[in-house]
């Protein structure tokens, strides 16, 4: 509670409680990390392109670990998230999701789901 003190016009104050106002503190929503691994010999630039990070593949790089594999670790909020690989500029589903779905362009995208 915030106590003021209010002065009327015959200058008696008066005591008043008011509940405190103050703004709620935000809390930021809950992000999980992920890992996605693609292994594509030959692959010379892997990234993700999905629903978490507005279909931008140069925001979330993958990084190659040797032998054509490729690792990505991800903070991602809960919820279901569709998404891609994109190597050397091809987009390419994730041949180890579970889950896919037909998208407008006549291929399949990956499901992700991510869980709180």
């Amino acid at each position: 509670m915030i106590k003021t003190t209010k002065t009327f016009k015959n200058n008696n104050p008066v005591k008043t409680d008011l509940p405190n106002t103050a703004p709620a503190k935000n809390t930021p929503p809950k992000t999980n990390h992920v890992s996605l691994e693609l292994v594509k010999p030959g692959a010379k630039q892997v990234c993700v392109a999905g629903s978490f990070n507005q279909w931008k593949p140069e925001k979330t790089p993958l990084v190659s670990t040797g032998n054509g594999r490729w690792v990505g670790d991800l903070i991602v909020n809960p919820g279901r998230h569709e998404y891609l690989f994109v190597v050397d500029g091809q987009w390419l589903p994730d041949p180890n999701a579970k889950e896919t779905v037909q998208n407008p362009f006549g291929g399949k995208n990956s499901v992700l789901i991510v869980s709180e």
